[in-house]
């Protein structure tokens, strides 16, 4: 499979969904198919690193999320800590960096010490960052970006003229991270579900009926394919022209 070298997304977002439909589908049960998900996690940060992406944001679980039966809620936070405990030495080794956005505060202290131990474990890497939602909501987000930038007008610092879409990017979870240019959601859902809702402006959506399980990087290429066949105007007129660009050949994988 070809892929255009020079026009791989800087950073593509995907929300994981479809772990219970997968398992229920497989005559089981849903945290079955979180622990399936878990192998998509490694392929498709794998290939992340291998082809040139810099940042991939994973909404690996939201606010609302919390609303599910306590039984998967708590299985789900074992295997959050689990897969952190065994997966921190691969990202270190891979030269991937881990981080987090969302409201790590409400999990359990076991998950944030793992959290912590990976995170500092792989402060120091640069190939791929690789960032979980957890615990988070877009709409969570903006409202703390409005109550710091409140919390300065009240005390002087900024006028509230000043104000703008730049300032406001910079008050996110996300102010060090750039916007995803690619938006991948499995599952064939066609929502955001509160997910980067002041990022996701400009991104590129594609939309896959595969369950997030089934979702390995042969997926993950045709999703790159579609996005480098699209035109990104940000709301200009079309400007299209003929670029040479050199090709990337992928390995595709045998189901």
């Amino acid at each position: 499979m070809l892929i255009e070298q020079g026009q791989i997304p800087k950073h593509i977002a995907i929300i994981m969904d479809g772990n219970g439909r997968w398992a229920k589908s497989k005559g089981n049960i849903r945290s079955y198919g979180h622990k399936a998900g878990v192998d998509s996690v490694r392929d498709i940060t794998e290939a992340c690193a291998q082809i040139g992406v810099k940042y991939l944001t994973l909404y690996a679980f939201s606010t609302e999320n919390w609303d599910r039966p306590k039984i998967e809620v708590n299985a789900l936070m074992r295997l959050l800590a689990n897969s952190l405990r065994k997966e921190a030495e691969n990202l270190n080794e891979n030269n991937i960096k881990l981080e987090t956005i969302g409201q790590i505060d409400r999990f359990p202290k076991k998950c944030q010490r793992e959290l912590q131990e990976a995170i500092e474990l792989t402060e120091g890497n640069d190939r791929l960052h690789l960032c979980l939602a957890l615990s988070y909501s877009g709409r969570w987000d903006i409202t703390e970006a409005v109550k710091k930038l409140a919390h300065q007008v009240k005390d002087g610092n900024i006028d509230p003229e000043d104000i703008d879409d730049e300032m406001i990017s910079g008050h996110l979870s996300t102010a060090d991270i750039p916007d995803p240019e690619l938006i991948i959601r499995t599952s064939g859902e066609y929502r955001l579900s509160n997910f980067l809702l002041w990022q996701l402006a400009y991104s590129e959506l594609y939309i896959t009926e595969t369950y997030w399980p089934d979702f390995r990087r042969n997926e993950l290429y045709k999703a790159i394919q579609s996005f480098q066949q699209r035109e990104r105007r940000f709301g200009k007129l079309s400007e299209k022209k003929q670029k040479k660009s050199s090709s990337l050949y992928v390995q595709e994988l045998t189901p």
